[in-house]
């Protein structure tokens, strides 16, 4: 570990307890998690360490709200990949703990998502939610959170992105369009692989997301990076 570089913990989660209301608005902020994924990574995009967790509380005893997740057809594909070691299920408490201790043994400088006051907000539901409230937080208290959403606007405001998104049916239904600025659009335009579909699994998503992330330090250019400014 380089004590000079940077070191950022690119995080991302699938959620279940969402719901659709009547005017057709999925609502979300009562969220669950039962997958995450994060890495440790830097500026440039390179990864130190990534994990893959199934939340034990959510997934197994929550048969429910699995069956009502938005891809909770991939329930099957879970299964599998947890039998042949790629993901490991732990509690949210576990999950937590090696989460607080990677910050410390990195000294973690900020965590980062992709709209990430998502993530964050259902992170908290989640520890809130099993411990009754005697738990608030996941992450460790006084490291910046950024958003990456935010922090792509140094490129996904440029002319070449919003001809391109114009191009690919990649525009808003606003009254006044507006180019879309969703990972799997992002990662498309920097990557040139128009045939590139984003997997909505933890980790999988933080790999397309770190890429993201280095994209924008790669403008050099002044952006904003914080989700509470």
């Amino acid at each position: 570990m380089d004590k000079r570089k940077t070191y950022i913990l690119m995080v991302d989660t699938e959620t279940a307890n969402g719901y659709t209301a009547a005017d057709g608005k999925t609502h979300l902020e009562d969220s669950l998690v039962y997958d995450i994924g994060f890495a440790v990574i830097d500026k440039k995009g390179n990864i130190y360490e990534e994990y893959s967790f199934i939340i034990d509380e959510v997934f197994f005893k929550e048969e429910y709200l699995m069956q009502s997740a938005y891809y909770a057809e991939k329930i099957p594909m879970y299964y599998r990949e947890m039998h042949d070691g790629i993901r490991k299920p732990v509690t949210i408490w576990e999950a937590r703990r090696i989460v607080h201790k990677i910050c410390e043994k990195y000294n973690i400088k900020a965590i980062c998502a992709h709209n990430s006051g998502f993530d964050l907000r259902a992170l908290n539901n989640t520890v809130r939610y099993y411990s009754k409230s005697k738990c608030r937080y996941f992450f460790p208290y006084g490291i910046e959170i950024w958003d990456t959403l935010k922090m792509c606007d140094v490129f996904a405001k440029s002319p070449s992105y919003v001809r391109y998104c114009k191009e690919n049916g990649y525009m808003t239904n606003h009254k006044t369009p507006r180019p879309r600025k969703t990972a799997e659009i992002l990662y498309r335009y920097i990557s040139g692989d128009e045939e590139f579909n984003e997997k909505h699994t933890g980790l999988e998503d933080v790999r397309i997301e770190t890429k993201i992330l280095a994209h924008c330090f790669r403008q050099h250019k002044k952006m904003r990076k914080l989700l509470y400014a």
